[in-house]
């Protein structure tokens, strides 16, 4: 991948008395914040280079090639700098889990229960990829991934119930229907291949 393109961070940034800057790290599609982590000239250098992070490691006091070691690298599709110059966010596109752990995020402790509402589409589109790789026995998600025909019908059927639920009913009814179209959208995109961040780009690129 080529290296993020754009306005230049650089003249904006402002590097501590060590000669680092603490880098943000959230998912480009999903915008999940997947860790912080910090950034010198070095860093920034390379990571423009390759076009995926580079880090400093404060601990190793080296220069830190995210994956390098486990694979699980991350295309930076944008760099952003704050209004005082101090931080930086990087949007990426990663490989597998941000955390050494092993979890998608290194924010996997604390309180998560309930989720932010921008995690909760992509955690049902995570659902939806494992329910059709691991086709469990008696998943209703299966059922319709296997009868494409029957997921369009389902979309038509909610879209209509989300209608009459707004003309006739309260607004938790709403509520309720607008999340079974949701449901049925998802795994209606998911079975063309698809993702709700390809409808974004274009809602996107409607928009300019």
């Amino acid at each position: 991948m080529n290296a993020p393109a754009g306005s230049p961070v650089e003249p904006f940034l402002v590097y501590d008395e060590c000669g680092l800057v603490p880098c943000v790290v959230q998912d480009w599609t999903t915008g999940e914040v997947l860790t912080l982590a910090y950034m010198n000239e070095l860093a920034l250098k390379r990571t423009r280079a390759t076009g995926e992070l580079h880090l400093w490691s404060r601990s190793r006091q080296e220069l830190w090639h995210k994956g390098a070691t486990s694979g699980n690298t991350q295309a930076v599709r944008s760099l952003r700098v704050d209004c005082d110059g101090d931080a930086l966010l990087a949007l990426v596109e990663p490989a597998g889990p941000a955390c050494h752990t092993g979890e998608r995020t290194c924010f996997h402790r604390g309180e998560l229960d309930p989720r932010a509402p921008h995690e909760t589409l992509p955690a049902l589109e995570r659902t939806l990829r494992e329910r059709a790789s691991e086709r469990p026995a008696g998943s209703y998600t299966v059922e319709l991934l296997d009868d494409p025909g029957r997921i369009g019908e389902k979309v038509m059927e909610e879209a209509e119930e989300v209608a009459r639920a707004a003309r006739e009913e309260t607004d938790e009814r709403v509520d309720e229907e607008a999340a079974d179209l949701l449901y049925h959208l998802l795994v209606l995109l998911h079975s063309r291949g698809r993702s709700l961040s390809d409808a974004g780009r274009v809602l996107d690129e409607r928009r300019r």
